[in-house]
């Protein structure tokens, strides 16, 4: 690949990580989030 290859690539990947970034730390995302660990750290074996 050629440099602005390499350059349109990393651009891409900065925009997805700040997508994924938002959608994670939304309220109702991170709610859900907690609720999982939570469910599997309360777990009887």
């Amino acid at each position: 690949m050629v440099t602005s290859e390499y350059a349109v690539g990393i651009i891409a990947a900065v925009a997805f990580a700040a997508v994924l970034y938002k959608v994670v730390t939304s309220g109702q995302v991170s709610e859900e989030l907690q609720s999982i660990v939570g469910r599997a750290l309360n777990v009887q074996m």
